[in-house]
């Protein structure tokens, strides 16, 4: 078993988007080649309706796919397809832009006023960017959980994880997309596929992912299962961590648990040209997306 050393580890940054939301984005935009084939994650939690009520109006999509997990409180959604629902408490939407839609997501939080969830995107290869849009709405109670004996819990919202499989089915990317509970005090391992990149977001508790091979960094001393064992500080919320190489990602709990988001998948190794939510390969693909923004035949079906 190989364990994954840390590449970086960096806390999610405030952002303003839509129409005014303000939200946690801990990776977006730019140079995103340590996460390939992920573009973006952001982290929207609020308890002031004010800060996300006015929402994502309509907005374009084409060349990614985006992964909509909710946690608490519910968003209204549309596209120009005709496509509409609502995804509440625990609920995911994989939603396949392809060769485009034009999408818009009304948070609208719980009756305490709450609103917290996670939205990342995913790119697709050049031979699928043009590809007919798809979703995929999965319930919470149709997501596969996982009650390990230790009190660990994992929700597969997409991949394998130890021969239990998620509902989501046929993304290129082979992607794993799991949350996470590892109760307090606990040393932990979870699988990862050797080569694909791979990064963890914790969002409540905090933990230490490479104690058991780091030397670097201040030394605590924890006793753990009656055996002693020196570790850095803990990483705690909005953190975001990347891994080099390995097939196994390992982990110590803080005293109160962590959760996180452990996603990985195959890289794609494509050149990313970037206009906001749409994605190709080249500055002539973006070129004549906006063309057909603006000509109105932007929509293919």
């Amino acid at each position: 078993m190989s364990i994954r050393p840390i590449l970086n580890e960096t806390v999610s940054k405030s952002v303003l988007e839509g129409a005014g939301v303000r939200l946690d984005r801990a990776f977006g935009f730019g140079n995103t080649s340590e996460f390939d084939p992920f573009l973006l994650l952001d982290d929207f939690r609020n308890n002031d309706p004010r800060d996300y009520q006015m929402g994502f109006p309509w907005h374009p999509h084409r060349g990614i796919e985006t992964i909509t997990y909710i946690l608490k409180g519910s968003v209204e959604h549309k596209d120009s397809l005709g496509n509409s629902g609502e995804l509440s408490d625990g609920d995911v939407q994989w939603m396949t832009a392809g060769s485009g839609i034009l999408h818009q997501e009304m948070p609208r939080g719980n009756v305490k006023g709450e609103m917290h969830g996670f939205q990342l995107w995913a790119n697709l290869p050049s031979s699928l960017k043009m590809t007919n849009p798809n979703y995929q709405d999965i319930k919470s109670g149709d997501i596969k959980i996982i009650h390990e004996d230790d009190g660990t819990i994992i929700k597969i919202i997409i991949g394998d994880y130890r021969g239990y499989k998620g509902i989501i089915k046929g993304i290129a990317s082979n992607p794993k997309y799991f949350d996470i509970y590892v109760p307090p005090n606990k040393i932990k391992s979870f699988p990862i596929s050797t080569y694909d990149n791979c990064f963890a977001y914790i969002f409540e508790g905090a933990a230490k992912f490479d104690y058991s091979s780091d030397p670097k960094g201040i030394k605590i001393e924890k006793s753990i299962n009656n055996k002693k064992h020196t570790i850095r500080d803990m990483s705690g919320n909005k953190t975001l961590i990347t891994f080099d190489k390995g097939n196994n990602v390992k982990l110590l709990s803080g005293n109160k648990g962590v959760r996180f988001l452990l996603v990985s998948g195959n890289p794609i190794e494509e050149p990313v040209a970037w206009y906001g939510p749409i994605v190709m390969n080249t500055d002539e693909e973006i070129k004549q997306a906006i063309t057909e923004l603006n000509n109105g035949t932007f929509i293919r079906e």
